[in-house]
């Protein structure tokens, strides 16, 4: 399975490889996903939340957006609509 910081950092797959962003996982790889969305990285949080697979940090990533974002949305499956995130299989990374 692709580690936390790959996860949060993909940004596409080319087949089973997940494509990551090199940069962007450094500087950012090690934060928590609450961290994250105070930085106002949503897309990473909600990847790392997700990735976690802890329901109590999913909820804080919850609530942040809809606080922020003045919405109100409940599911997991409405945010992955929204950031185009999923789990899936990895074989490989590559970063670039």
């Amino acid at each position: 399975m692709i580690n936390a910081a790959d996860f949060a950092c993909t940004i596409g797959y080319e087949g089973s490889t997940a494509i990551v962003d090199s940069k962007a996982r450094a500087q950012y790889g090690k934060l928590r996903p609450a961290e994250l969305a105070q930085r106002g990285l949503w897309r990473a949080a909600f990847a790392s939340a997700l990735h976690s697979g802890d329901k109590t940090v999913m909820d804080d990533f919850i609530k942040a957006w809809n606080s922020a974002a003045k919405t109100s949305f409940t599911s997991v499956d409405e945010f992955s609509r929204l950031f185009g995130v999923k789990v899936e299989t990895v074989k490989r990374v590559s970063a670039l």
